[in-house]
């Protein structure tokens, strides 16, 4: 599934859902789909710089595919960070660079969520294409 397919299938998922009371139930019932994250991978560099609550996002590469980890201690944030593992997840470090992830205005995350975790959101938007631009840079080296 491309990422696109990805965002259309989240977008229409939310369109189920009348209030933002559900939307939210919704953000939290992705946490649960989210791996463990080893404690050893819960670094300092793995850190998510610019969220309110502790996020770690760790990148891996596979088959020249990219595979994200992520953990946080908030549930609405893990949540976040699911969705965005899930949308991302299993694509070229060139796909995930180039992304337009349109789905994050389309189901109103921007408008619906605190400044702070907005600006969280953001923040691992950033760290994950971050990854990706390393990954691709280093791709082209070998």
């Amino acid at each position: 599934m491309t990422i696109n397919e990805t965002q259309d299938e989240i977008i229409e998922e939310f369109g189920f859902f009348t209030d933002w009371m559900e939307k939210y139930e919704h953000i939290i019932s992705f946490s649960k789909e989210l791996s463990h994250m080893d404690e050893g991978l819960k670094s300092e560099d793995n850190l998510v710089k610019g969220c309110q609550s502790r996020v770690w996002l760790h990148a891996e590469m596979d088959h020249g595919k990219l595979t994200f980890i992520a953990d946080s201690d908030a549930i609405i944030t893990r949540g976040l960070v699911a969705l965005m593992v899930k949308v991302l997840s299993g694509h070229s470090p060139k796909e995930i660079a180039n992304a337009d992830l349109y789905f994050v205005d389309r189901i109103g995350l921007k408008e619906h969520l605190s400044p702070n975790r907005s600006n969280g959101l953001v923040s691992m938007i950033k760290k994950m294409k971050l990854y990706a631009i390393a990954h691709a840079a280093k791709m082209n080296e070998e």
